[in-house]
């Protein structure tokens, strides 16, 4: 498969370029465009161009409103609600991160439910400035029905990724970021995109069946990791970033989705920590950095994370890859 070399701020000027003509205003675009731009960088490409076609596809088909205005409602000490009006979700996430910063400072313990968002990026990303704030953070969030529960055979829950992050002061943060599915879909559809069979265990076709086909398994549905430990996860991740929040469970974002090949309205649910506030003192770091050094002691370990900074690096210096069939499609539109 052809590359194309780009630098980081090449790939950034695509993103927003295409999403404003498209009718999205400079505050929705470059927001999306920094999570597209932020993925592509540090290699997590299923989050990166490769989901460029999709928000298209929102803001053509009329579903996401590209100049929506994001408000921000304080409806406790530590809860700071973000109604998206129909935008992205990294639009509204940039408008309610700061009061959720603030008041997790404040109170020790904070919450931002998001209402009114079509989320179609990496939780990382969301992330990683709380992080840099000197707070733990948590986010989750549903999708449509694409997994099914332990013993079914048919799609109930969204791949429903969570994301925890942990402040390193003086270093890049510690966040981890994965699907409560075997495989995050945007995995299958690079798969099927090149070609690629994938393992056992990831997914079932439209029949129930399982099957290592990606094309398949698009059809059908993926599986939860682990079993019923998985489906557990993906069960709460379905209640707060649904009924805790006040938005739809992934089965009823379906019912009224367009199916426009872009993300269903839906909701998200934050959460930071301050570790000062809640341990009473400063030492919370310094402990912390002891453990990560007890994993770094056995040869062949590293940190989640610890991949994508390396990349980081690399390509800020060296410029991104970028798969010419993305880049082609995206010429297309």
């Amino acid at each position: 498969m052809s590359h194309q070399t780009m630098s980081v701020e090449a790939i950034r000027s695509l993103a927003e370029g295409t999403l404003m003509k498209f009718g999205a205003d400079e505050t929705n675009a470059k927001a999306v465009a920094d999570v597209v731009t932020m993925a592509e960088r540090d290699g997590c490409v299923s989050h990166g161009l490769f989901r460029l076609p999709g928000y298209v596809a929102t803001l053509k088909s009329g579903k996401v409103n590209g100049k929506a205005k994001p408000t921000v409602t304080k409806l406790a000490g530590a809860v700071v609600q973000v109604n998206g009006h129909n935008s992205f979700a990294p639009t509204a996430l940039e408008a309610g991160r700061p009061a959720l910063i603030e008041a997790a400072k404040t109170c020790g313990i904070a919450v931002m439910p998001l209402i009114g968002v079509h989320h179609f990026a990496a939780l990382w990303t969301e992330l990683e400035p709380i992080c840099e704030a000197g707070l733990a953070a948590f986010a989750c969030t549903s999708y449509k029905p694409s997994v099914i529960p332990a013993g079914g055979k048919k799609a109930l829950f969204g791949t429903n990724p969570i994301a925890f992050g942990w402040p390193r002061p003086g270093k890049s943060p510690m966040i981890f970021d994965m699907a409560t599915a075997v495989m995050a879909r945007g995995e299958v559809g690079l798969a099927a995109r090149d070609g690629h069979t994938l393992p056992e265990g990831v997914g079932v076709d439209a029949d129930g069946n399982p099957t290592t086909d990606p094309n398949e398994i698009l059809k059908g549905a993926l599986m939860t990791f682990g079993g019923y430990k998985g489906s557990s996860l993906s069960m709460m991740v379905e209640l707060l970033a649904g009924a805790m929040v006040g938005e739809s469970f992934s089965f009823e974002a379906a019912a009224r989705d367009n199916n426009d090949g872009g993300p269903p309205q839906g909701g998200e649910f934050l959460m930071a920590i301050d570790p000062t506030l809640v341990r009473g003192n400063d030492g919370w770091n310094d402990h912390a950095e002891g453990f990560f050094d007890k994993i770094y002691e056995q040869d062949g370990t590293r940190l989640p994370g610890d991949r994508r900074i390396s990349n980081r690096a690399k390509h800020d210096k060296e410029g991104v890859e970028v798969s010419q069939i993305i880049l082609d499609k995206i010429s297309a539109l």
